[in-house]
């Protein structure tokens, strides 16, 4: 059925918008002319871009409806003027289903406003401003250009549908949410709420113990508390008549002031790296119970295990045996752990083939696991050669995992886990359970929905805009914002991006989980870090930054990369803000960095 005139309304349109097809990834400009415009289909209102040449020549140049109260008269003779362009930008919403953007043509495409996420200010390497638009769903959009001017009214007109607030890590970064009577009351109900002042003092308590309530009944607060935080001191915001939550624009149009990302971390320490534990005896009683184990963790945290003491360290590290069993105590877990193993290795080795026939799963784990298992660590001797004995161990302690937990079964990529920890303990049944305890540490990194993986780079990004905005920018230019490259790295913690010896030494701090559960995203942080210079003011796009990165695999020095790992992590600590009225420090002893990463991850589900 057709849309009637009664089920469409045109609310905002502006002629001159380009959307960039990707500009920076060819010689020639690939900027499309259109009309970006805001219209309302049978009530639902929608953000919308279509080009030039699919308008014909009835289209006027701008048109704008603005409503005044609640009355909704409308004002049509407005003159929008020349501002700096914004960006909008946006990251996966997890949780919920969302309506796919709606696309018609190649290029041109409507979003329903309830589907923005946020909206970002940002200015790339060739000196333009863009609108990135990306869907609570995760389907990005083109960059637009605003090549005439007229986005602080596209704002206006925005935010009679949503709600804009800026977020608590980046100043030029502003969260949408929709205008609706409970989510309306909803926001204004932060502003009642007063978690810094007297009576606030058990905040942090409330936060360890259940994150989310304290987050979402006190967001208005955090939101400005943090905003205060990592905002330079030289840095201020010009107070405008701005309707509420509209964000400020740029120093360079009256009455408004360009709000830039900034962190006060201070200096960056320097850190130095210790001596490997070559020490294990010193640290048993008499009965073969590790005396101090935590002390153990900062030896292996600060330099890692020589080789011959990684056999049974690791046993601890991964769970398989308490830190505070007995060796009498060991002897039995392995009897009955052994036993354990096998029985479930009889599962699957007493399938018949007319049975394997019929059963679609299992069949399918076999197949991904032989192909995985040919294509693993072939360069290391005790996988290299045709019918190693390697091969058959690595191949049925992943098949047995498959009975262990058969809902997540076998994902490419845990051959990589299982390997070193196999050379290692060359030892069928301690690197089976082994291998158990390193998954309960990365197992919804396989999970199907990938939401995981997704709350990582997530995470990653919030990171890498505290630490280095320009950064970011350009990766953003180059439609790199995303730090997809950095999936591998998350997945199977860097096992390809070093050299084997130097996974076994990496892996180990990691295990430790010291300083904090998620030092493995500080770690992509130094290594970002570290390749700023090659990045930035290049010609890079998104096909040579990704091809670039991939190329670090063998390059990058293990022990540099865990010193501005941890020099980060120092910094974050060391950051000071004013909390609860007094200066303190950002995270204390107790709480670790892990308290602040969970603040991290909260947002990440806010932005």
């Amino acid at each position: 059925m057709e849309e009637t005139v009664k089920d469409y309304k045109l609310i905002f349109e502006k002629e001159g918008v380009y959307l960039h097809t990707n500009a920076k990834k060819t010689v020639q400009e690939t900027g499309i002319p259109g009309f970006i415009r805001i219209v309302e289909r049978a009530g639902v209102p929608a953000l919308e871009w279509s080009p030039l040449e699919d308008e014909g020549h009835s289209a006027p140049a701008v048109l704008y409806s603005r409503k005044d109260g609640e009355g909704g008269e409308e004002d049509t003779n407005f003159d929008p003027g020349y501002e700096p362009d914004w960006a909008v930008i946006s990251t996966v919403k997890k949780d919920r289903e969302h309506a796919q953007v709606k696309d018609s043509g190649q290029w041109a495409f409507s979003l329903p406003l309830s589907e923005l996420y946020s909206l970002r200010r940002a200015r790339f390497s060739l000196g333009r401003n863009f609108m990135v638009l990306m869907s609570r769903g995760g389907h990005p959009l083109p960059p637009l250009h605003f090549h005439r001017g007229g986005t602080r009214e596209l704002l206006r007109a925005l935010q009679h549908y949503i709600i804009l607030d800026q977020s608590p890590v980046d100043g030029r970064l502003f969260l949408a949410y929709p205008r609706d009577s409970n989510s309306a009351a909803f926001h204004q109900s932060f502003d009642k709420l007063q978690i810094l002042e007297d009576g606030g003092s058990d905040i942090v308590s409330r936060f360890i113990h259940d994150p989310y309530a304290t987050t979402f009944g006190g967001f208005s607060k955090v939101t400005n508390f943090f905003r205060a935080a990592l905002r330079p001191p030289e840095t201020s915001v010009t107070q405008t008549n701005q309707g509420p939550g509209l964000p400020s624009q740029p120093d360079d149009e009256p009455g408004f002031e360009l709000i830039t990302c900034g962190v006060e971390l201070g200096p960056r320490p320097a850190v130095t790296r210790g001596r490997a534990l070559d020490q294990w005896v010193e640290f048993l009683d008499s009965e073969g119970r590790v005396k101090e184990p935590q002390k153990v963790k900062e030896l292996v945290f600060r330099g890692g295990i020589t080789p011959p003491l990684r056999k049974e360290v690791w046993k601890f590290l991964l769970g398989f045996y308490p830190w505070k069993s007995t060796s009498t105590e060991r002897e039995d877990i392995l009897r009955v752990k052994t036993d354990e193993y096998f029985r479930m290795k009889v599962q699957w080795k007493s399938v018949s083939e007319e049975q394997e026939m019929r059963n679609s799963l299992l069949r399918g784990y076999r197949s991904l696991i032989e192909r995985d298992v040919n294509r693993t660590d072939r360069n290391n001797t005790f996988f290299s050669g045709n019918d190693n004995p390697g091969l058959t161990l690595l191949h049925d302690v992943l098949m047995t995992y498959c009975m262990y937990n058969f809902d997540l079964g076998y994902v490419q990529g845990m051959s990589d886990l299982l390997s070193p920890i196999l050379f290692v303990t060359q030892n069928e049944v301690e690197s089976f359970w082994c291998l158990t305890g390193f998954m309960e540490l990365v197992h919804q990194n396989f999970e199907e929905s990938q939401e995981a993986m997704k709350q990582q780079l997530l995470q990653l990004s919030i990171l890498l805009k505290a630490l280095d905005p320009e950064l970011c920018d350009f990766l953003d230019s180059q439609d790199s914002g995303s730090l997809c490259f950095c999936f591998r790295w998350l997945l199977i913690w860097f096992k390809r991006e070093f050299s084997f010896e130097d996974i076994l030494t990496l892996w180990e701090v990691l295990w430790t989980r010291l300083p904090c559960d998620n030092f493995h995203l500080l770690i992509a942080c130094s290594i970002l870090e570290s390749q700023r210079g090659e990045l930035i003011g290049s010609d890079h796009d998104f096909n040579t930054i990704l091809k670039h990165i991939n190329e670090l695999t063998m390059k990058l020095d293990l022990q540099t990369v865990l010193r501005e790992a941890e020099a980060i992590y120092l910094q974050f600590v060391c950051c000071k803000l004013i909390f609860f009225g007094r200066l303190s420090t950002l995270v204390s002893d107790a709480v670790q960095l892990g308290g602040f990463f969970l603040i991290l991850s909260i947002f990440g589900h806010l932005l």
